[in-house]
């Protein structure tokens, strides 16, 4: 059972950065994708960026493409995502979420696992 724990969220003003960590644990083998999802009220968990650990692969929704990383740390089991240049619409809920194998396709129903969720708000 592959447990995951979010944290580093938390309010800043337009155009700074926020760091989120995901504590992964109780896989196995190296053949997931970790990814990050955020949700306002009345919108739909969108998928922003996600990391297939076994090719190393990462993919940015296009909304925070150039802004976002996500990483790992070599041998430990966190993920990062390193948000930069912070805007208003960023504000949300955002999950860190795993599945098996591929990290396609991008979606919520896809992904197995799910964390609590930690606020991200951004001001103008």
């Amino acid at each position: 059972q592959v447990q995951l724990v979010e944290s580093g969220g938390g309010s800043v003003q337009a155009g700074g950065s926020l760091r989120l960590s995901c504590a992964a644990s109780g896989y196995t083998d190296n053949d997931i994708s970790v990814g990050w999802f955020r949700q306002t009220p009345g919108v739909e968990r969108e998928g922003v960026a996600v990391l297939e650990f076994r090719s190393g692969f990462t993919y940015y929704a296009d909304s925070v493409r150039g802004r976002f990383t996500i990483s790992q740390m070599n041998a430990e089991k966190t993920v990062y995502l390193q948000m930069n240049s912070l805007k208003p619409e960023d504000t949300a809920i955002y999950y860190c979420a795993a599945k098996g194998g591929s990290w396609f396709p991008l979606m919520p129903a896809y992904y197995n696992y799910w964390g609590q969720g930690t606020q991200v708000t951004v001001s103008s």
